[in-house]
């Protein structure tokens, strides 16, 4: 099980943001009335495991109406219309839930046993562009610590499907920014069953490897078959030990690797290329491989209502020719919270916790969606102008001055300060907050504009503001405010008149910066790591492809 916080005990960021709001506001000149907001790849394995059951969809047309049937249907608020661009984001959730299934299952943790928990194992988006048939992926680490997690507040990402596939799409939305536009859940079931009806599938293990939590134990390196149960040890390993060079059989003794969330992100990676190789050389011609993999795996797929069967098809149909292995596969970028016992927040312990690490993000997701850096991510629009909205500053680090010192910093980028205030720390370290006080994308885009000014461990998300301004930005423990570009002069002489007398013009430009996270700059102390990588090379221990003589693949 996930160590995810309370259910329902847990407290609001914007609790605190709206106790202090009344003591600003009275300092703004008066109470303002609140309300309360409400939040609001089988050619590529395309749509991950679920296209895999709707691609061959077109060769039993026969049982069209029978295999849409069995797809399970969820009401999801997702974006009705394709982003801009012509494009779309689908949201894929891979479903910790043993309650769920149709048939417990041993391997899986039984629910009459307690193993109740209802998390997202794995939180993917994939970037469709019907115009330029550009396709992304982007990873979320489940351990990330965001505010909107749950309805009632912060915890971790993977926490939010405890309140439905809503609470998850509205969670994303609202702190990153990113539109979703179709949402795709599969439990243990629909793994194992796609990797069953295939026949399995090979992979190469360059190391003998063990997880305890998972299952896996390769006690002898090479390549591999594995069924649907061994392969979901696979991708669902993040506490895997490995046998080093000159170490003893026993994996007791074997060192465990470091990373574990973001491991398991990289190695996911690699199995859907496994995977989509895997469909490839299966054929999707073959009618009864089709027919068969279809009706097997269709009844354990969720959708959205508005992610019918035909429309499936019609998005594999238009990206049939992408090659898996050219398609950009991307992780948001991150801090892990290094505190003894797990990371403590509101009294309560989390476990390993990771904070989103900007500028990293947003470029991150700039790059994910094909967009330039002044971009309102949910529309396409440029973002607001720094002076045509306010700003609250909350001082919520618990360290002199930063408050000011972040003030001092966002006047200089041109944004119109509306009050300061403080509050006490929640946790032994936070990330810093920007709050975005309703649905609206302008109030979005003003958020947007704020965090793209901000280097740190840092988030946006929906709640209270202070002070009547349009965004609040409550601080953290680790945060700076990139200063503005540079501007240098340049002077450019010219002849002038007929006896070419010189003339002398000076103009000013802005010189082009590329922010770099300075670790140093982000690590006041040991409790933060360094910045992980957006993309994550396969390490030595890895498992990854075979080759048709069974040593090890490309």
């Amino acid at each position: 099980m996930s160590n995810s916080g309370p259910p329902s005990s847990h407290v609001p960021n914007g609790a605190r943001l709206e106790a202090l709001g009344q003591a600003v506001d009275a300092r703004q000149g008066g109470a303002r009335h609140r309300q309360r907001v409400k939040r609001s790849r089988a050619r590529i394995i395309l749509i991950t495991l679920a296209t895999v059951v709707v691609v061959i969809v077109a060769a039993v047309a026969g049982d069209y109406w029978y295999i849409n049937h069995l797809i399970n249907h969820v009401n999801v608020a997702t974006e009705t219309q394709q982003t801009y661009n012509n494009s779309e984001n689908i949201l894929l959730v891979g479903s910790t839930t043993r309650c769920g299934l149709k048939v417990q299952n041993k391997a899986y943790g039984l629910c009459s046993q307690g193993v109740t928990g209802v998390n997202s194992d794995v939180v993917m988006i994939l970037h469709l562009n019907l115009t330029t048939n550009r396709v992304s992926i982007l990873s979320i680490p489940r351990d990330l610590f965001v505010p909107n997690a749950r309805v009632n507040g912060a915890n971790k990402i993977d926490a939010a499907l405890y309140n439905g596939p809503q609470q998850l799409v509205t969670a994303i939305q609202e702190d990153f920014g990113i539109p979703i536009n179709h949402y795709v859940e599969l439990n243990f079931d629909t793994f194992a069953e796609v990797v069953n009806v295939l026949g399995g599938i090979k992979m190469y293990f360059p190391m003998s490897v063990f997880d305890a939590y998972s299952g896996l134990y390769v006690r002898t390196p090479g390549c591999i078959q594995l069924n649907g149960t061994r392969a979901l040890q696979v991708v669902r390993a993040r506490h895997l030990q490995i046998r080093f060079p000159g170490q003893g059989t026993d994996y007791r003794n074997w060192p465990q690797e470091a990373l574990s969330d973001l491991a398991r992100i990289r190695r996911d990676h690699e199995f859907l290329k496994v995977l989509a190789d895997a469909v490839k050389a299966k054929g999707i011609a073959n009618p009864l491989t089709d027919q068969r993999l279809a009706t097997s795996v269709a009844r354990y797929l969720t959708v959205d209502q508005g992610l019918t069967t035909s429309a499936l098809l019609s998005l594999a149909e238009h990206f049939h020719g992408i090659s898996v292995s050219s398609v950009p596969e991307l992780t948001v970028p991150v801090v892990l919270v290094q505190t003894a016992g797990g990371y403590l927040y509101q009294g309560y312990y989390y476990g390993d916790v990771e904070f989103p690490i900007d500028p990293g993000v947003t470029q991150t997701i700039d790059r994910f969606l094909d967009v330039g850096p002044g971009v309102n991510t949910m529309d396409g629009k440029p973002l607001p102008k720094a002076s045509s909205f306010t700003v609250s500053v909350v001082d919520g680090s618990g360290i002199p001055n930063e408050g000011h010192v972040v003030v001092a910093g966002l006047r200089r980028r041109g944004f119109v300060i509306h009050g300061i205030g403080s509050a006490a720390p929640f946790g032994v370290r936070e990330e810093t907050v920007v709050y975005h006080a309703n649905n609206s994308e302008a109030s979005l885009a003003a958020a947007q504009a704020v965090l793209h000014t901000i280097e740190g461990p840092a988030v946006m998300a929906l709640g209270h503001t202070t002070a009547g301004a349009t965004v609040t930005v409550l601080t953290g423990s680790d945060v700076i405010v990139i200063a503005p570009p540079r501007r240098v002069s340049a002077t450019t002489t010219t002849l002038k008149g007929k006896h070419h007398h010189p003339a002398t013009t000076t103009t000013t430009r802005p010189v082009t910066q590329i922010t770099v996270v300075d670790p140093s700059a982000v690590k006041h102390d040991n409790s933060l790591s360094a910045p992980t990588d957006v993309t994550q090379a396969l390490q030595p221990w890895d498992p990854r492809s075979c080759a048709p003589n069974g040593t090890e693949g490309p």
